[in-house]
């Protein structure tokens, strides 16, 4: 079993099935990819994951709970993080400010500016948080204010916002958008390294073929809200109905 079970999951609006019947399995510690066409489902299943939609039908276990019924804030506490399309940062704070602020959100159970600057001044938090900065090549930026980064690093500083809540599962969508390829490869580096050195999961939605089978295990290739195939990347490669769909040219 693995650490996120996905089972015959539907979501439906209106006359709609966004989707239908939808299982997979996520392994502890692998990379997880889940591809497909737009509209094929893909972020209506991560909203079905962090909570921001109920699914119709069908369950989701993580770690051996039900996320069902939870509110984001508290399937973030159980240890599910996610990074998002566009990088949802706070540009008029410092780099190292912004990657105290989940934490204290996590103890707050919201983001107040007039409490978090008190909070803001613990020798235990910046201590965390430099160290934080230093695993993702960002120590010597932390009194740059976050808007003044490039995309790439503002993708690299929100991915440092997840690592200091010790997450079990990293979920991210379309983390490299909007890159140039010199970035997307060094957003790969870091992926890799967050996975291997700190046993990290991750389930990835992610369009840049380049970007799947440099990282993924596993991969599932969603088609109009079902999953048409999961398998390895190899196999994924090799199967001409995937190849034809969804990969094309864009693999090479």
């Amino acid at each position: 079993m693995g650490i996120l079970e996905v089972k015959g999951v539907g979501k439906r609006f209106g006359g709609l099935a966004a989707l239908s019947d939808v299982t997979l399995s996520v392994e502890e510690n692998s990379v997880h990819a889940i591809i497909g066409p737009n509209g094929a489902g893909k972020s209506t299943l991560l909203n079905c994951l962090v909570g921001k939609l109920i699914p119709d039908t069908g369950s989701v276990m993580f770690d051996g709970q039900s996320v069902l019924g939870r509110k984001p804030h508290e399937i973030n506490q159980m240890g599910i993080s996610r990074v998002f399309q566009t990088p949802e940062i706070f540009g008029d704070l410092t780099v190292l400010e912004n990657i105290m602020i989940p934490c204290f959100a996590k103890r707050d159970g919201a983001f107040r500016m007039h409490a978090f600057e008190q909070f803001s001044h613990e020798k235990e938090l910046i201590e965390k948080s430099e160290h934080i900065l230093e695993d993702v090549n960002m120590a010597d930026k932390k009194d740059m204010h976050a808007a003044s980064m490039s995309r790439g690093d503002k993708r690299r500083l929100e991915m440092a916002m997840c690592l200091v809540q010790d997450p079990k599962l990293l979920l991210l969508d379309e983390p490299t958008a909007g890159m140039a390829r010199a970035d997307t490869n060094n957003t790969i580096d870091l992926l890799k390294e967050i996975n291997e050195k700190r046993k990290i999961t991750m389930a990835i939605i992610e369009h840049d073929m380049h970007v799947v089978f440099s990282l993924a295990q596993r991969i599932t290739v969603l088609a109009q809200g079902t999953p048409l195939v999961e398998d390895t990347p190899d196999n994924i490669k090799g199967n001409a109905k995937v190849q034809e769909a969804y990969l094309g040219e864009s693999q090479n």
